[in-house]
């Protein structure tokens, strides 16, 4: 079965700076890998065979390291945005996207099953599917609970506020691309809304494994302290 796959890598890598100034985001070390080798990797692993890589930022660096994807065994090509169009903007210059397809940022470290994921989404001809992650924020300080009058009528201890958030890895029908406008900025956040506002909600699928956002700060630092020890978890020699 052919499976395709968009990596969104276009992004400028703000929250890494002062690295993502001589780096791309998406060529940020990992062990011995930038994170999108990684990812393609994993890809290769679970069966795509075509990738096209969403790219704008420092655009020649990736294509110059990752070139057609002969490297890797894959077909990789290539699809530039000559003005920021967001996340899903993106998608409206690629002109062959099958019925179903996978898209994921290009900063994501995960052990998600994304053969299982893709499988599941088109067996089941969904219009959009979301890897979720629940999360956790501890807020750093004593939270006051207070009445009309002034008086404390409750107090929490740095308490913690559960979230259930978006990885960054999707699967989406190409019908969803129907809804995506042409030339302008247009993010997942607006594709959620119109989708529920058109009464055709996304999928939600809840991931209890391992999932980190490099292009946060915590989470770059904790996966440098990880790979190497769980190098295995994420790609099998």
């Amino acid at each position: 079965m052919s499976r395709r796959a968009v990596i969104l890598a276009g992004g400028k890598g703000t929250r890494l700076r002062p690295y993502t100034l001589v780096l791309p985001k998406p060529l940020m070390p990992i062990g011995e890998y930038p994170i999108l080798e990684v990812i393609i990797r994993q890809l290769v692993q679970a069966g795509f065979d075509h990738i096209t890589l969403a790219v704008n930022h420092q655009a020649e660096i990736i294509k110059a390291f990752f070139q057609n994807g002969e490297r890797w065994g894959i077909r990789i090509d290539y699809s530039l945005e000559d003005q920021p169009l967001g996340t899903m903007g993106p998608l409206k210059l690629i002109k062959d996207l099958p019925a179903h397809f996978l898209v994921m940022n290009g900063d994501i470290l995960t052990d998600l099953d994304y053969t299982q994921f893709y499988d599941s989404h088109a067996s089941e001809d969904r219009i959009f599917t979301i890897s979720s992650m629940r999360r956790e924020h501890r807020i750093d300080y004593g939270v006051l609970d207070s009445d009309a009058s002034g008086l404390l009528c409750g107090f929490r201890e740095k308490p913690g506020v559960s979230y259930e958030v978006s990885m960054g890895v999707y699967m989406v029908s190409a019908r969803a691309l129907q809804r995506i406008p042409v030339g302008r900025p247009y993010g997942f956040d607006n594709l959620m809304l119109d989708l529920l506002e058109a009464r055709s909600p996304a999928t939600v699928r809840p991931f209890s494994g391992y999932w980190l956002d490099i292009g946060r700060p915590d989470d770059y630092a904790q996966a440098i302290d990880e790979f190497e020890s769980m190098k295995s978890r994420f790609l099998h020699d």
